[in-house]
């Protein structure tokens, strides 16, 4: 058993010290994510909103995150990862805590939407830490692990969350989300040092990580490869967003008021398969181009979310989280350590906001788009529509990849990058 547990964990050994303990405060973080899974389903349950005004509402709240993370990285690569990250996180679990004392009203959502501008703000401090405190050869390995903390940590949080939405003791359901945010924090605050000097030593940077001088916009020019990268990833992310929009509103057209305490059950189950296959595929794909895993990933997208085109039974929407979950890590573990391996470490925090910024416009127009759709088909040729646009992004990633491997086999082994 030991020597099983040693097997699972190898992917791990060696990180900094510190990166452990960002493992430890996103396990204890994601532990009490009780309200944003559950979202879609709070507005179309206790406001009564329709698929459309909620996608619209979801849309705003994803683009005041944008707006919020490209004043967050400037304030990141300036003031410093750890001073951001603290003062933020602290905020919105506050706005949290006010949400815990009111009446769910259309106040509620604005609440919501602050503590979401908040979370913005810090959100490229996050990578920019990891960045940091890794270098080329680690980076996947320790952005992998702080991914499978945050995992073990969802694996009980919106299972929990969804009781305590079930049994309406928002009370519970707001100050637990807080709480545990807070107490994430704590251990930032208490172990973790201030990292953004360490970001100007150039002697532990590889040449594409050197600094540079100039803007973030002058830098990305230099790199077109991270706009096609990203415009591709765009078209995943408005494919992975279904996973808090259209599965919760699947859930419950299917099984009405019991759809929250499915979906609960759903993202513990994600959160689970995380737990249990993110070291196995971190060792499996070690080596192997992040362009390529991506288009791996994208076939376990598409067949998974594919799935409930065709059937709607709970076996089914259980089938579909564990196929797009094996396609989740693999695309996790691998899109950030792309962009991070392509980026001067002076602009890491800018970076981390400007691309999010491209890339996450998925999620934002993806709720608001699919709940017009809605409008006009039923769920299950909604998800047909998904199917066609996971296809077209899959083959896009693969061009890319093959882009990338032609440039591979022309360096010298010792300046591969992958």
């Amino acid at each position: 058993m030991k020597q099983m547990i040693m097997n699972y964990l190898k992917a791990y050994r060696g990180l900094p010290r510190e990166i452990y303990v960002i493992f430890f405060a996103r396990v204890i973080n994601a532990m009490g994510v009780f309200v944003f899974p559950l979202l879609i389903i709070l507005m179309n349950q206790e406001l009564n909103m329709s698929p459309k005004e909620s996608g619209f509402v979801m849309m705003i709240g994803g683009f005041i995150f944008t707006f919020s993370s490209l004043l967050g990285g400037k304030l990141v690569d300036s003031i410093g990862r750890k001073k951001i990250l603290v003062i933020f996180d602290t905020i919105a679990a506050l706005f949290y805590m006010v949400c815990a004392f009111m009446p769910i009203t259309m106040m509620t959502l604005v609440m919501l939407m602050a503590a979401m501008f908040c979370y913005g703000m810090s959100d490229p401090a996050h990578g920019a830490l990891v960045a940091d405190l890794t270098n080329k050869e680690n980076r996947e390995n320790a952005f992998s692990l702080t991914y499978l903390g945050f995992n073990l940590g969802f694996a009980i949080g919106p299972t929990l969350g969804g009781l305590l939405f079930s049994k309406r003791m928002f009370f519970l359901f707001f100050m637990g989300d807080a709480v545990t945010a807070l107490i994430g924090v704590a251990l930032i605050v208490l172990m973790i040092p201030e990292t953004i000097g360490l970001s100007k030593d150039d002697t532990a940077l590889s040449d594409a990580e050197k600094n540079e001088e100039g803007s973030i916009f002058r830098v990305i020019l230099n790199r077109p490869i991270l706009i096609y990268f990203s415009l591709i990833m765009l078209g995943y992310n408005f494919v992975y967003q279904q996973w808090s929009f259209l599965i919760p509103l699947h859930a419950s057209e299917v099984y009405g008021k019991s759809g929250a305490a499915l979906y609960g059950l759903l993202a513990s189950f994600n959160g689970l398969i995380v737990i249990l296959f993110t070291p196995y595929l971190t060792s499996k794909l070690d080596g192997r181009r992040n362009t390529w895993r991506i288009v791996i990933g994208g076939f376990f997208y598409l067949f998974g979310f594919g799935v409930l085109g065709f059937i709607d039974t709970k076996p089914a929407f259980f089938l579909t989280v564990f196929l797009m979950t094996l396609g989740e890590i693999i695309v996790v573990i691998s899109f950030m350590p792309f962009i991070i391996n392509h980026t001067p470490a002076s602009h890491r925090g800018r970076m981390n906001s400007v691309l999010p910024m491209i890339i996450g416009l998925g999620h934002t127009v993806s709720p608001y788009l699919m709940g017009i759709a809605l409008e006009y088909m039923a769920i299950a040729k909604a998800w047909h529509l998904i199917s066609a646009l996971m296809t077209i992004s899959i083959i896009a990633m693969y061009v890319l990849d093959q882009r990338e491997k032609g440039k591979s086999m022309t360096r010298p082994a010792k300046a591969h990058i992958n």
